[in-house]
């Protein structure tokens, strides 16, 4: 079965489970029993469990655990984990949340501000989304601004952001699943041009604030909320904890971890290779660094930097800041179980030779097809993100594919096609209601979930489909500014004639 259309079989098992269940865990694994099952029944000697035991187990999930590269993912995830925790008993963010409140003043100003704290904190969309919330609800309940406006805008600069970023978590778990003999890393970066859903989406916060429009259903929310009396915010319920905060108490942890990752990054690439005859500069170091070693790196010493300044501070004791370490590692426990589950489903189709394959089939008769392959793939990942709730489960199914199709590291449709890949996932996951993104948006900004997905959903689709046009004219052109000039004209374009609609109205 190797080489043939059966090495595909289970990625696509995976995904029609994933759709018809929603549900990323169990589609994963019986993805990995199949692609075993075919492994061990193409061997020599003919199917035997002790084959396909191997495969699964051994040569499978152990050996993508064991992969230090991968182990250096999850520590990292830990890490981030264990520090969010940390920061959220502190009262460090409603420190920064009173500090905000007596300085800006109008509405737009407070929006403005959610967008800026949202973009500054890049180094995961957990870590986004249970900050942003916190520190922002004061703020935007003085200016009367609904929960579901503050929803929005903390979930579309959480994964939209991460996903062009190359200091976060996201970048290191696309690096994983691309690292086929090139630099994943360098390809990530080389892919931001492309991400037009997230780009798009950015564009679209600051021009909704701006021009002043609402529309859908959260024109009703936001006129409900500037007809109604003013909250109380619940953060004057925060802890004793609070009380001794300062705003320097969130932003000197979060500086320290994003200082942090970025040396250790430059580090791994061999900015300080001293005792060697030639220097690699920042650019190329960062380039040739391991982002797995980089951000164990920054985030160990970041978690380190943390406890010993809380102590010092007397923020939290000792004993304290360990009871955080368990709780960080179970917040993080979802994120792990996808990343290996796809690590390995990624490792089955690559034994079964899914690659040689669909690279074949490609080159021997779909040349004038596959240009429009980014827009499509865009497509694939959005349903499948959307179905199953989860943008990583999705890159670990799609973006080998997509490897497959366009081995060549220098064609430009291998670089566009895994943006799609990626900004068909983020898309996905921030319209579904399943997300945990989406969830923890709802929870943050203290607001009904279901609310938060209906009005959000309009202004996450029409980026969606303008994104669509844009993956086909990038598959024909091959180069990011036409296509992404077309978007941001689109964006404006659109939200005009939605303003001047409304002014009918």
């Amino acid at each position: 079965m190797t080489g043939t259309f059966w090495a595909l079989v289970p990625a696509i098992v995976a995904i029609v489970l994933a759709l018809i269940t929603k549900e990323v865990y169990s589609s994963l694994f019986i993805g990995i029993l199949i692609g075993g099952a075919f492994f061990a029944g193409s061997s020599t000697g003919g199917f035997t469990l002790g084959a396909f035991f191997d495969q699964v187990i051994r040569d499978g999930l152990i050996k993508q655990l064991a992969d230090p590269y991968n182990a250096g993912i999850l520590i990292f995830l830990v890490m981030l984990g264990i520090i969010v925790v940390l920061l959220n008993k502190t009262g460090g963010s409603s420190a920064f949340g009173q500090w905000a409140k007596d300085h800006i003043k109008t509405k737009k100003g407070a929006q403005i501000s959610t967008i800026f704290l949202g973009i500054l904190i890049f180094i995961d969309d957990y870590f986004n989304c249970l900050t942003v919330g916190s520190v922002m609800k004061p703020i935007t309940d003085k200016h009367k601004i609904s929960r579901e406006k503050l929803a929005y805008l903390i979930d579309s600069t959480a994964a939209p952001i991460c996903i062009i970023a190359p200091i976060s978590s996201w970048a290191a778990a696309v690096s994983g699943f691309v690292k086929e003999g090139e630099n994943g890393l360098a390809l990530f970066v080389n892919a931001i041009p492309y991400n037009f859903y997230a780009l798009l989406t950015i564009v679209m916060l600051f021009a909704l604030v701006l021009f002043n429009i609402d529309f859908g259903p959260m024109n009703k929310f936001e006129l409900a909320a500037e007809n109604s009396a003013s909250k109380k915010s619940q953060e004057e319920e925060s802890s004793q904890n609070s009380k001794n905060a300062k705003v320097s108490d969130l932003i000197i942890p979060i500086v320290v971890l994003i200082v942090m990752c970025v040396l250790g990054m430059i580090y791994s690439g061999g900015f300080f290779a001293y005792g060697k005859s030639t220097y690699l500069n920042f650019i190329e170091a960062f380039a040739a660094s391991d982002a797995s070693v980089g951000l164990v790196i920054g985030s160990v010493v970041a978690l380190i930097f943390s406890i010993a300044y809380f102590i010092l501070r007397r923020l939290l004791s000792f004993t304290e800041c360990m009871q955080c370490i368990p709780e960080g590692f179970k917040a993080m426990v979802p994120a792990i179980l996808i990343l290996a589950l796809a690590w390995t489903l990624k490792g089955m189709t690559e034994s079964l030779g899914a690659k040689q394959f669909v690279a074949g089939v490609v080159s021997n008769g779909a040349s004038s097809f596959k240009l429009f392959l980014p827009a499509i793939v865009f497509l694939i990942a959005c349903g499948l993100a959307f179905a199953t709730g989860t943008s990583w489960g999705t890159f670990g199914i799609l973006i080998p594919i997509c490897i497959a199709v366009f081995p060549e590291a220098g064609d430009p449709l291998h670089i566009i096609s895994i943006s799609a890949c990626m900004a068909g996932a983020v898309c996905g996951d921030h319209c579904s209601p399943i997300s945990d993104t989406t969830i923890m948006a709802s929870a943050g900004a203290q607001c009904n979930h279901v609310n938060h997905v209906s009005t959000q959903l309009p202004y996450a689709l029409t980026i969606a489909a303008i994104s669509f046009v844009a993956y086909i004219i990038a598959g024909v052109v091959q180069n990011p500014v036409v296509p992404l000039l077309f978007g941001l004209a689109a964006v404006i374009v659109t939200l005009l004639i939605i303003k001047k609609l409304r002014a009918k109205d």
